[in-house]
């Protein structure tokens, strides 16, 4: 089963038909929770493909259509014999977990059978029929949300993890990046700060993988303000930054002690 993971990113529809009919068989042999769940990220993956290779779309959202219905059955019959959870039902899915009149409550999974929810899953903590608590939010594209919400939306500490790689980890507000965190980039950069409406904003740190450093202001995602470049020889760049460029005056100082002054 983990060889379809490494098999899935291809642009041949005749490939992923084969494996969406692999899965199908495969539904049939795992019976766990954990076969389960990774069956259902491999699933995700298929969908987010199908969707970017915009080739034969029709027919491939048929089959992966048929796949989600065979998953969200192997997910209930999960669920079958556990007689304190019941089920819900909504405009854009369903929930199977606690509930307290007739509201879900304590611990649960939704799961998004409308578009643009379709393959969207959230396992965790429910209050007042909201999500609330800790949990983890599972997106059709193959990014994953891990941490606290209130009131249905990300709120608090979490990590999501993108499906290309980057991870952006810390504090959340009204279901945006805001607070402190550090965002890791798939290339190896890492960037270390303030975050405010999904956007770099405040003081922050860049490390770049080349070993170079920039520490200072940011706004709306951009350098601006003032701050300091570290090259990796040893030499420091201080001066003024707007949308991204320098501005003014930048004096830099070499690693043998030399003062250059340049205007911008």
């Amino acid at each position: 089963m983990f060889n379809l993971n490494n098999k899935i990113y291809s642009n041949n529809n005749n490939l992923l038909i084969e494996i969406i009919n692999d899965l199908n068989q495969l539904m049939n042999y795992y019976k766990d929770n954990l076969s389960i769940n990774i069956l259902g990220n491999v699933i995700n993956k298929i969908n987010y493909i199908i969707n970017e290779n915009k080739k034969n779309l029709q027919l491939l959202r048929n089959d992966i259509s048929s796949l989600y219905d065979n998953l969200s059955k192997k997910i209930d019959n999960l669920n079958i014999n556990n007689i304190n959870k019941q089920e819900l039902k909504y405009d854009d899915g369903k929930y199977i977990g606690q509930v307290v009149n007739g509201l879900a409550e304590g611990k649960g999974t939704w799961y998004g059978i409308k578009e643009p929810f379709i393959g969207d899953r959230y396992e965790g903590e429910w209050r007042n029929d909201k999500k609330e608590g800790k949990g983890i939010y599972y997106y059709n594209s193959g990014s994953r949300f891990e941490g606290e919400f209130r009131n249905d939306k990300k709120e608090g500490k979490g990590i999501y993890y993108y499906n290309n790689g980057d991870i952006y980890e810390g504090d959340y507000r009204n279901d945006k990046m805001e607070g402190k965190g550090i965002y890791y980039y798939n290339n190896g950069d890492r960037y270390e700060g303030d975050w405010r409406n999904d956007k770099k904003e405040g003081k922050g740190i860049v490390y770049w993988n080349d070993g170079n450093i920039y520490e200072g202001d940011y706004r709306n995602d951009k350098m601006e303000g003032n701050g300091i470049f570290y090259f990796i020889d040893g030499d420091r760049i201080m001066g003024d930054y707007f949308n991204g460029k320098p501005i003014g005056k930048h004096v830099t100082l070499t690693k043998n002690g030399e003062v250059e002054i340049e205007n911008c």
